[in-house]
């Protein structure tokens, strides 16, 4: 019989130590799978409607496939997995600052880590996303590969990132520098814990042509209320 609880692993790395658990759930009687980033969690298994909804999203505004897909950050891997059961998408890279997080998915240690790194069209990039995003290509080994979709799934929000040197992405500057990785009707995907926020709306109208945003409403079953995160949308990069 497993334990209640069980630490999973633990690492030190240069964003603070991260901490992958296992518990069990006593009011829903379910295992629950959790990330901690120092004394912050990171994410629940328990609250993944959002990461789902932003590859729904994305894929359903993309034209017809074969799609190439990018996403970063990887975490417990639900946008990675929403994505690839998208009969239109070909190949998608997934890129993870922290090694040890594409460790756990290669290891089995998180529920959907073998179906993800058995997928021959899903691959694993350790490496910073916003570095190669203003760099000369997302994939280092096909140098200004332009994706069809790309899903970001990292920081709390546009106003609340995990890292200072996040937040230079979010400005109309490194906005299109992430419009230049996509295909002329490729889609932009961002996931947000916060409510639809307009002035970073007016921002992604600045690079795109056309702007969404979504709400996503799912039940806390912890605190028995509705609770929402957003998707934003973005497409048609302005000349």
């Amino acid at each position: 019989m497993r334990p209640d609880f069980e630490e999973l692993d633990y690492c030190n790395t240069p964003m603070g130590e991260i901490t992958l658990r296992r518990r069990m759930e006593p009011r829903l009687r379910i295992e629950v799978y959790e990330v901690k980033l120092g004394d912050e969690f990171l994410m629940s298994s328990l609250f993944t409607d959002g990461e789902v909804a932003l590859a729904k999203l994305v894929l359903a505004a993309c034209e017809a496939g074969p799609l190439d897909v990018a996403v970063g950050g990887l975490g417990l891997g639900y946008t990675a997995r929403a994505v690839l059961d998208h009969a239109a998408v070909r190949s998608l890279l997934v890129v993870e600052a922290l090694p040890v997080v594409i460790d756990w998915h290669r290891r089995g240690l998180v529920p959907l880590g073998a179906g993800l790194s058995g997928d021959p069209r899903c691959e694993f990039l350790a490496g910073d996303f916003y570095a190669r995003v203003n760099s000369s290509g997302i994939d280092p080994r096909v140098p200004d590969k332009r994706f069809h979709a790309i899903l970001l799934d990292i920081d709390h929000s546009p106003r609340h990132v995990l890292h200072p040197d996040h937040a230079a992405f979010y400005s109309p500057d490194g906005l299109r520098c992430l419009a230049a990785h996509l295909q002329p009707r490729g889609v932009f995907g961002l996931w947000s814990n916060d409510p639809p926020d307009e002035a970073f709306r007016d921002t992604l109208a600045e690079v795109f042509s056309s702007v969404e945003a979504h709400v996503v409403g799912f039940h806390n079953p912890l605190q028995d209320r509705e609770a929402t995160n957003t998707v934003y949308l973005a497409w048609g990069k302005k000349q």
